[in-house]
């Protein structure tokens, strides 16, 4: 915890944790006002948002997924764009370029970088998978330094800044598997399925209806920064800490704490952005639940949507049709909450 932190008393921090919550909460609702269900998934977005992380949201197409983030960017005071991958986009669609002006006075030229809409707050990448692998390259120095090198010039991008992408299941026709390189930098991927009958019947009255909901902002950057600051000052006990880094190990093949599972049907495990992205989604989660303090149960539940897109499955997996999330669950289930002795570590 920060000096600053350290100075606080018991009541200050818990006002602040109970000021977050109340604000997560109210987040919540606004964009609940236009998305009907999907609230895992809305609460997974908005834990990346508070963590500082990037979002992949996975679905078939039609089921809200560019929704949830227009309504998002419509309920924060931040700037907003959206790219539209394509087959023939390219890198400089996205980042920007150098373009020749002319002065019109002494008719000397000079380049001048125009930017891209990635120099927004909230970008929203809308069916990422379906540009080359050249052009979603282009936003992997974005999503993780925050800045946009062009023609050996750093540009420095406006804090805070989120990424939420979209993309269509692998399986259909005209999209391009995401590198891995890329996919680590998402900090959640969230899958969309299927609305129930209640909310489909909801989602009719809503569309075709003549009324509209409306949208109110709800917090701005400063707020935002602020937040983020908040929970990165959260207090994460070393046995927790230890859990978050055995269950990124577990996924490791032929490593220390990999499970039968894990060697046999994982080629490539977790980064340590894995267990970087579980110990701040578990502060996110402490606070949203009124702890200033991460707990393991915290760690487990957001296990499944920070791991299952950083496995590189086999062969053996695709033949036995074994996918990613069976293994994280397994994995979160034969993990011991308890710590390991200092002799197994070394």
């Amino acid at each position: 915890m920060a000096a600053a932190e350290n100075q606080a008393t018991p009541a200050d921090v818990k006002a602040k944790c109970e000021a977050f919550r109340a604000m997560f909460k109210r987040l919540s609702d606004e964009v609940g006002k236009v998305v009907v269900g999907h609230r895992e998934v809305v609460d997974g977005v908005l834990i990346c948002l508070f963590a500082g992380g990037n979002v992949l949201l996975e679905g078939v197409p039609g089921l809200g997924k560019t929704l949830l983030v227009r309504t998002l960017a419509q309920s924060l005071h931040l700037p907003f764009s959206r790219i539209q991958f394509t087959p023939d986009l390219m890198p400089a669609d996205v980042i920007g370029t150098n373009i020749v002006m002319e002065d019109p006075q002494t008719g000397r030229r000079r380049f001048e970088f125009s930017r891209g809409p990635i120099f927004a707050q909230i970008v929203l990448a809308d069916e990422i998978n379906r540009a080359t692998p050249k052009t979603q390259s282009a936003l992997l120095e974005a999503m993780q330094e925050r800045s946009v090198t062009v023609a050996g010039q750093t540009y420095r991008l406006e804090q805070p800044f989120l990424v939420l992408a979209t993309q269509n299941p692998i399986e259909q026709e005209g999209t391009y598997p995401l590198p891995e390189a890329q996919l680590d930098r998402f900090m959640f991927k969230l899958v969309v399925g299927y609305s129930q009958l209640g909310e489909l019947m909801v989602i009719l009255d809503r569309t075709t209806g003549a009324a509209t909901p409306e949208v109110e902002r709800v917090m701005d950057g400063p707020a935002i920064l602020e937040a983020q600051k908040l929970v990165r000052n959260a207090v994460v006990a070393p046995h927790v800490k230890e859990y978050a880094a055995r269950l990124c190990m577990a996924t490791h093949p032929g490593g220390q704490f990999a499970i039968e599972t894990t060697n046999k049907y994982v080629r490539c495990g977790s980064s340590p952005r894995g267990a970087q992205a579980l110990l701040l989604g578990g502060k996110v989660k402490a606070l949203t639940e009124g702890r200033y303090h991460v707990s393991n149960q915290d760690i487990r539940a957001i296990a499944g949507p920070v791991l299952r897109h950083r496995l590189i499955l086999n062969f053996e997996a695709e033949a036995d049709r074994v996918d990613a999330d069976a293994i994280v669950k397994e994995i979160v289930e034969k993990t011991p909450t308890e710590p390991v002795a200092a002799a197994a570590v070394a």
